[in-house]
Formats: C-alpha cells, sequence, structure tokens
C-alpha cells in the first residue's frame, strides 16, 4: 500500500502535475479575492502551460549519468522519459485551442510570457562562446520565476475579465494584487535555491543563496514575506475572512522555509512548499465558510 501511494506521488510530484495545480488554484485565489466567478478556459490554460514549461525546462537537461543523480526527482522523470514527453506533448496540444479562445490583449500578454518562459532554460545568449540562458544571469532568476507566476495567475486572469466585461478591475488593484502574488511566490521558491547551492555554485548559477550566502537568503524570504503581511494589513478592506486565510498561509509559509534546510528530502520541497500555492487557496475556502 505504501509503495504505491509512493509511487502516485512520485508521479504527481515529479511530472509536474502538481506544480500545473498550484498555478490552478493561485488563478483560483485571484478570482476568490475579487469575487468573480472563475473563467475555466484561463485556469485550464494555466494548468497545461505550467505542465508545458515545467516539463520542457527539464526535458531539454537530460544528464547523461541520471540514475547515479543525488536527485529522485531526476531518476524519475528519465527514467519514465517516453511518459514525461507524452505528457508535455498532451498540454502542447491542448493550449493551441485554449490559446485562440481568449481575447487579443490576452494572447499579446501569453506571447510574452512565453517568450520570457523559453528563455529562461533555453541558451539562446552567447558570451565569449559560452552559451546561457536567462536563468544564468546573475540575480535574474527568482525574479523571472515570481513575475511570470504572479502576471500569469493575477494580471491575465484579470485582463481577460476586464477584456470580456465582466467586470473592471482598475490598474491600482491589479498592480497591488500581482505584487503581493509576487512576494509570496519569490519567498517560496528561494528555498529551492538554497537546496540546490552547492549545484548552482559548481554550475556558476548566480542565485540569492549563491550570492548572498545560505543564511542571508533564509532573512530574505521572511523579509519577502514579512512585506507581504504588512500589505495585506495595509491594503485590505477590513479583517475578514480572506484577510486570515492569506495569512494563515503566509505564517505557514514562514514556518516551512524556516525548517527548510537543505537536508530535507524531495518530499519536503515539492509537496510542502509548492503545496502552499494549493493550500492558500484550500485556507480562503475554509475561513470563509467558518468566519
Amino acid at each position: 500500500m505504501m509503495n504505491q501511494l509512493r509511487k502516485f506521488l512520485d508521479f504527481l510530484l515529479f511530472s509536474n502535475v502538481f506544480i500545473a495545480l498550484g498555478a490552478v488554484a493561485q488563478g483560483l485565489v485571484t478570482y476568490h479575492l475579487l469575487n468573480i466567478k472563475p473563467v475555466y478556459t484561463i485556469l485550464a490554460f494555466l494548468f497545461f502551460a505550467t505542465l508545458t514549461i515545467y516539463n520542457f525546462s527539464i526535458l531539454i537537461q537530460k544528464p547523461q549519468d541520471y540514475l547515479n543523480s543525488p536527485y529522485r526527482r531526476v531518476r524519475w522523470i528519465f527514467s519514465h522519459y517516453r511518459l514525461n514527453i507524452s505528457i508535455t506533448l498532451i498540454a502542447v496540444l491542448s493550449l493551441i485551442p485554449l490559446f485562440f479562445l481568449l481575447s487579443f490583449a490576452s494572447k499579446v500578454l501569453l506571447c510574452l510570457l512565453g517568450l520570457v518562459s523559453f528563455g529562461y532554460s533555453l541558451p539562446l545568449f552567447s558570451v565569449n562562446n559560452k552559451k546561457f540562458g536567462l536563468r544564468n544571469i546573475p540575480g535574474l532568476k527568482l525574479f523571472l520565476i515570481a513575475t511570470v507566476w504572479s502576471v500569469s495567475t493575477v494580471a491575465l486572469p484579470i485582463l481577460e475579465i476586464n477584456e470580456l466585461h465582466i467586470s473592471f478591475i482598475s490598474l491600482q488593484d491589479t498592480t497591488l494584487l500581482t505584487a503581493k502574488r509576487f512576494l509570496f511566490v519569490a519567498a517560496i521558491t528561494v528555498p529551492f535555491d538554497i537546496r540546490d547551492l552547492f549545484q548552482d555554485k559548481n554550475s556558476d548559477l548566480k542565485t540569492i543563496p549563491t550570492i548572498f550566502g545560505e543564511n542571508k537568503a533564509y532573512l530574505f524570504c521572511q523579509f519577502l514575506l514579512a512585506l507581504y503581511l504588512v500589505m495585506l494589513f495595509v491594503f485590505n478592506d477590513g479583517f475578514n475572512a480572506s484577510f486570515f486565510g492569506l495569512m494563515f498561509t503566509i505564517v505557514l509559509a514562514g514556518w516551512l522555509i524556516l525548517k527548510s534546510t537543505w537536508e530535507k528530502n524531495e518530499y519536503y520541497y515539492f509537496l510542502y512548499l509548492d503545496g502552499t500555492l494549493i493550500l492558500q487557496y484550500l485556507m480562503l475556502l475554509l475561513f470563509n465558510l467558518s468566519i
């Protein structure tokens, strides 16, 4: 029984289905906070786009000796290479009709996000005959990840809401909500770089932990969450159920980050830390039911 559960968990986490569900959950958080019925085309696009980008970014980096990798995720992905290729192809094919169902403005934004997302992994640039992607530019990795996530799960849904005349969300409200989402995503992303600190140093990848050190990186995470909490206090319509739901996930994320030493196994990161993306929406539902 435990063996079957672990196999299912490996599939859920390492096929990137779980993180794709996290993108859907973050889209639902946006709709919930705006008190607007979800646009399911956007949610479906978020799921398949996240699945495509995450699978693509790792499948193009197939190591020669993946079976001896210290990471269970790497061993699972490339031991199930055909399965992951199939999942990625299904995701890409699903994106095509969804893309044409969106407004022109949303299509333009998605094309820009797509360029950034693929440029993140692909070695499109070259200096002194050394090729590199956007992620290799010092300090840019975290900013790119948090920007793509916050824009795709906040600005994109709002843009489609405005374009479809479902409601009108002002630029100020869009900016504030996007900024708060940016802080949350950035905070839970840094621990992954702390975990990969030694590997990133060997690869000459300049992340927050490799530049400032492990301890300062942990403090940086807490600073981001504290700033998010301050914005939640200042820019919120009173202490309502949604406020307490978001505050709960901020505190929990801070505690998980504090405990996320590099010795933790991969499930801690890919299930617990990434799971806060889904938990945030569940807590909003729970607190709104109970208060």
